[in-house]
């Protein structure tokens, strides 16, 4: 006897959608309701802006609105390219965003293996949440400590300076310090949130590899070192590409807050966004800032696409796509 099929985007009888995406919709409804207010977020800051990317090739007017202003093509892009801080700015940005990634990945991979290492479960909450705290200070408020460790008269760096003997630095006026206390600033504030991606990777390595090794008489740095890293090196290689894409934005929130309008240090610590955004202040001009934008965002897709390409090349498991 032939047996009739019930088509697949008809409902049940129960009343349940047998689509299989309508049926993961539907089974798991509450969960999608939790990720809704984020995916509206993402659309209205993301995908619908996208339409304003033709700012960047008009004299924007806010009464003519985005569909009647002059179209002028590239001249907005000659605002920051043929200024004279152009290359400064530029690569200041590159040169701080390559310390941050290389260091913050490095640290927060060790702070992971650390925590990984540690088997006192009391004390693992302990320093997890104090290596996490910092993650959610405001720069406005790391800032004014930066200001109680650094400044000349009252500082604490400087009281320890001179309490060695050594004579107080005028650390706000030290342009080439900036570099070092700017990385420093970030580890501290970013490592710790990071590791927990990479504890996250160590906690999905096969327990049997390690049962193997100690078998073999393995020490904890044979296993750190032969397991862990390699295991762990694919999603080091897929967050390191995907901060490639941000190489050429500068951190405007720490940077901004910490350095403000001191023109002494802008020559170590001046980047793409504080420049746009001086600019911005002072001439109005909405096109000009989304010119530059533009242009961090094309160079940024296009290094996390010769990236991935080297990275499918030489280690097929990191690569994005």
């Amino acid at each position: 006897m032939k047996t009739v099929q019930q088509p697949r985007n008809q409902t049940s009888i129960s009343g349940k959608p047998n689509t299989g995406f309508l049926r993961e919709l539907f089974r798991n409804r509450y969960s999608y309701l939790l990720v809704l207010p984020a995916m509206i977020y993402v659309f209205i800051f993301s995908y619908a802006t996208y339409p304003y990317l033709l700012i960047a090739f008009q004299r924007f007017n806010y009464q003519k609105g985005l569909f009647h202003s002059e179209w002028i093509g590239l001249e907005n892009f000659k605002f920051f390219f043929s200024s004279n801080d152009a290359i400064l700015v530029t690569l200041n940005t590159i040169k701080l965003n390559v310390l941050f990634l290389v260091f913050v990945t490095f640290f927060a991979v060790v702070i992971a293996l650390l925590f990984n290492e540690i088997r006192n479960r009391v004390f693992m909450k302990f320093a997890q949440t104090t290596m996490i705290f910092p993650s959610f200070l405001s720069w406005i408020i790391v800032s004014y400590m930066m200001y109680s460790l650094f400044t000349m008269d009252y500082g604490i760096i400087n009281q320890v300076i001179q309490a060695f003997g050594g004579e107080p630095v005028n650390w706000y006026s030290t342009a080439k310090a900036w570099p070092a206390i700017l990385v420093g600033m970030k580890i501290w504030k970013e490592a710790g949130m990071a590791s927990i991606i990479y504890l996250a990777s160590i906690a999905g390595i096969d327990g049997s590899l390690y049962e193997s090794a100690d078998i073999d008489g393995a020490t904890r740095w044979q296993k750190m070192t032969r397991i862990t890293l390699p295991l762990i090196a694919p999603t080091i290689a897929i967050l390191t590409l995907l901060n490639l894409g941000k190489i050429f934005y500068g951190d405007f929130g720490m940077i901004y807050a910490i350095i403000g309008d001191n023109g002494v240090l802008y020559p170590t610590t001046d980047v793409i966004d504080t420049y746009v955004f001086r600019a911005l202040r002072q001439i109005g001009d909405p096109s000009n800032a989304a010119a530059v934008g533009l242009f961090q965002s094309t160079v940024g897709l296009l290094l996390v696409a010769v990236a991935n390409w080297i990275t499918r090349r030489f280690f097929k498991e990191g690569a994005l796509y």
